[in-house]
């Protein structure tokens, strides 16, 4: 009886080492077939005999490792990603897992998913394995720069540059540190290099753009903006630079045709980039007497954000122009017709047209009053000007009409607008022969003549 009960347990034991050699001897062969699938791409296979390997040994850094390299040939990085956490906390680089391009991985992961902390840790410690890899200073350097440390982010680009001196990428973020910092030169130098050895760095060549604009070299910046577009992250704030750079040109039909480009590539309201492009459109739009889309633009950006710039303002000042079309026509008018309503408020003020010339945002008419009945007396001839807009009318403005008088040898001025005239302005027609008529008194005017 004894002796049975000893077989059986010999037998027993055998069959338990038995088990563990083959086991022992089956799993690696079953984690190296998995990699063999992943070479292939055959990833759908890899992933399920992963997944088995896994149920047996769910610590297995090799079979996670794997399973994460076949995930992402599934282009489901987000799996990916937490086969690689989980190797990461097992923290065993052996084997198929090799600590430096594993990192490098998650790294490239963790920006992806918008980890940032948990990448510039993988990109330091690359940094501390690899430091011949300048490539791992620049991530860094970019993960440091989007938390606003530019002193450590700008250390690093300069360590990347100093060890490839043809690293565009760090050359590019040297460039727009510098940008920032105002210092236009050193970085206008950084980033001409970026573009010289990659003419594709699109970063590089928005800010070589914004930095013509600080130039006023505004058709070179809107070249290098059109570059820029290329890049999906950077489209549509290179829209709104162009456009605005447009506007500074005072094209104001191409700067529409262009933001509106911009508004159609936005996929965030209430973002900044999408404000400005509808504040530059419409400013365009009022530039070019679309006062109803540019309201429109107003409107859309107050809903967002009511303390957008003068939004507030604009509406305010535009709000009686939808209560009185008689305003409108005069603000939103074609030139010749606009010429036509400054004639008949110039009839109806009592005077005679004489001659007319378009000026900016408005029109000039010399006129001069009716024959007097004393036939002896000479009749005056008056500058006037009728603008269009509604901004206050200042100082500067009136000053342009009393030096055109001089310049014309004619002792009378008016300046009618559609808006109203700042202190100084009025403080400086008290002792000229200039009269100021604003809004309200232009808006009494209108309401007599037939448009």
């Amino acid at each position: 009886m004894g002796i049975v009960i000893l077989i059986i347990i010999l037998g027993v034991g055998i069959g338990f080492i038995t088990f563990f050699v083959v086991r022992s001897i089956m799993a690696p062969k079953k984690v190296t077939t998995i990699a063999n699938l992943v070479k292939q791409g055959k990833h759908a296979h890899a992933i399920r005999l992963a997944k088995a390997v896994l149920v047996k040994e769910p610590r297995n850094a090799d079979a996670h490792y794997l399973l994460g390299l076949a995930y992402l040939g599934e282009n489901k990085a987000e799996l990916a990603l937490m086969e690689f956490k989980t190797v990461n906390q097992i923290g065993q680089f052996e084997g198929f897992v090799r600590e430096v391009p594993f990192r490098q991985k998650i790294a490239e992961l963790f920006v992806k998913f918008n980890q940032p902390e948990e990448a510039l840790k993988e990109y330091l410690v690359l940094i501390k394995k690899d430091p011949g890899n300048p490539n791992y200073y620049y991530q860094a350097g970019r993960l440091f720069e989007d938390r606003e440390r530019s002193s450590k982010a700008a250390a690093l680009y300069k360590k990347a540059v100093e060890l490839d001196g043809r690293h565009s990428q760090a050359h590019s973020g040297l460039g727009s540190l510098l940008f920032r910092a105002k210092q236009y030169a050193e970085a206008k130098g950084y980033l001409d290099t970026a573009v010289r050895l990659d003419p594709e760095n699109y970063r590089a060549w928005f800010y070589v753009g914004k930095i013509q604009k600080e130039f006023r070299d505004h058709t070179a910046a809107m070249s290098a903006f059109e570059k820029a577009t290329k890049d999906p992250e950077l489209k549509m704030r290179a829209l709104v630079e162009r456009g605005g750079s447009l506007l500074a040109l005072g094209d104001f039909d191409r700067a529409a045709s262009e933001l509106e480009r911009a508004v159609k590539n936005a996929e965030d309201e209430s973002a900044a980039e999408t404000l400005y492009a509808r504040y530059f459109l419409a400013t365009a739009y009022e530039k070019t007497r679309r006062i109803e889309p540019a309201i429109e633009q107003w409107e859309k950006i107050y809903q967002k954000k009511p303390g957008f710039r003068d939004v507030a303002e604009k509406l305010t000042q535009f709000q009686e122009m939808r209560h009185d079309d008689r305003i409108k026509d005069y603000l939103t008018s074609t030139s010749d017709e606009f010429v036509g309503i400054c004639r008949k408020l110039t009839v109806e003020m009592g005077y005679s047209v004489r001659d007319v010339s378009s000026i900016d945002n408005g029109c000039e008419i010399i006129a001069v009053e009716p024959q007097s009945k004393w036939r002896n007396t000479r009749n005056l001839p008056t500058v006037i000007r009728y603008l269009r807009g509604t901004e206050t009318v200042d100082e500067g403005t009136v000053r342009v009409l009393h030096e055109e008088m001089k310049k014309q040898n004619i002792n009378r001025g008016m300046l009618v607008c559609s808006a109203i005239f700042s202190r100084s302005a009025v403080e400086f027609v008290e002792s000229r022969p200039i009269d100021l008529l604003n809004k309200e008194k232009l808006q009494e005017l209108l309401k007599k003549i037939t448009l």
